[in-house]
């Protein structure tokens, strides 16, 4: 191999993304320690979030499906972090896949409960979550939901790129 020159530039060819199909875009699952009270998460809990966030942007962009990345990441971080903050419980499970032309994320706590939007007030520091969800899932032409025994939040986003 030759000496690298100072300045010089290197091409690197990156991998075509890949159409997938109907399933599995990733499936994956973090261990958390439970919060409980008002403490804060530990920083290694909190720091999975954006694991997990890098993780799902990898996934759609070899999927083909880097036009849904900027949505997709928003909607996995505040369900992921309701998640840690809110659930109490030890395993937190992202789930991403194709099914008939949507993409459905599912952030599974195992806890019974209901996710609820809130209206904070202007000087809340948090509460914002779900509305945020909310507003991107309909201006994207999509639908939400908590599963009937509340221990999973769902979304479904019609799918667009080169891997639909």
């Amino acid at each position: 191999m030759p000496p690298r020159v100072a300045g010089a530039t290197t091409a690197v060819r990156t991998p075509r993304a890949v159409a997938c199909r109907d399933g599995d875009v990733m499936n994956e699952r973090i261990e958390v320690v439970p919060r409980h009270g008002d403490d804060p998460p530990r920083a290694q809990d909190a720091c999975r979030v954006g694991i997990m966030r890098r993780i799902t942007a990898a996934r759609l962009r070899y999927c083909g499906l880097e036009t849904m990345v900027d949505e997709v990441l928003v909607i996995v971080s505040e369900l992921v972090t309701n998640a840690v903050l809110h659930s109490g419980t030890a395993e937190i499970g992202l789930k991403v896949a194709l099914q008939e032309g949507l993409l459905r994320i599912e952030v599974r706590d195992g806890m019974e409960g209901s996710a609820k939007p809130k209206h904070p007030d202007h000087s809340a520091e948090s509460g914002r979550g779900l509305v945020l969800v909310q507003g991107l899932v309909e201006e994207n032409g999509g639908a939400w939901g908590v599963s009937d025994d509340g221990t999973t939040v769902w979304c479904d986003l019609p799918a667009t790129g080169e891997g639909q």
